[in-house]
């Protein structure tokens, strides 16, 4: 199990607590929090590795579950974190949701510490992590259809091959100095070409990106 850093987010203080018992040795939890302006503050100070993020948490606007909101305004101030959601529900509006506002994966709070620790190390390391019951609400929801296929590749035709490489690096979460290591280019050369591809694709965030590139299964 790699060290890694965890922010717990639940409004529930005996689950939190319980996690944070239950999860591997190697995880070190820098923050909890109980509510979406507490989550924000915590994530954006401490920069965690991973927040273990539950879905619906209090003090969210209406019409997107706490969890969301959390993603969409902490993520672009942390940009080498990423979210890993922990709910009891198991509906597919709550799955795509967040997965859609960039979360990386999805499991219920039904599974043990040691399974939540896996999750998270598998999040950090740039994969997808879904409960088995939870994968296929992913699949229709992102599933490209062949209408869908032809509108990517039209898009992905104004991107350059590096842009390309880039986009997709970015998208599976790697910073920036990540990107530069893995391509063999400078960090300013990455930035250059990220805001190339955010501005061709007319996106605002990394993690806008993310839900583009995972709902055409280009990652």
């Amino acid at each position: 199990m790699p060290e890694l850093t965890i922010v717990i987010i639940d409004d529930h203080s005996i689950f939190r607590s319980g996690l944070r018992a239950d999860l591997d040795p190697a995880l070190t939890v820098l923050g909890e929090a109980d509510d979406v302006p507490s989550a924000i503050e915590t994530i954006t100070r401490t920069q965690p590795d991973v927040v273990l993020l539950d879905v619906h948490l209090p003090g969210g606007p209406a019409g997107r579950t706490g969890g969301e909101e959390v993603i969409r305004r902490a993520g672009p101030d942390a940009p080498s974190t990423r979210f890993l959601a922990l709910s009891v529900s198991d509906a597919a509006e709550d799955v795509v949701g967040v997965i859609r506002a960039g979360a990386r994966g999805y499991i219920t709070k039904g599974a043990s510490g040691r399974e939540v620790s896996d999750a998270a190390a598998l999040v950090a390391a740039g994969d997808a992590v879904f409960s088995p019951r939870l994968a296929g609400f992913v699949i229709d929801a992102f599933g490209a259809a062949s209408g869908e296929t032809a509108v990517a590749d039209d898009e992905l035709d104004r991107l350059s091959s590096r842009e390309q490489e880039v986009m997709r690096l970015i998208a599976r979460g790697y910073a920036y100095k990540e990107v530069a290591t893995e391509l063999f280019i400078s960090v300013k050369t990455v930035e250059t070409h990220v805001s190339a591809v955010l501005r061709k694709l007319q996106l605002s965030s990394r993690h806008e990106l993310t839900a583009w590139a995972t709902a055409r299964r280009l990652l």
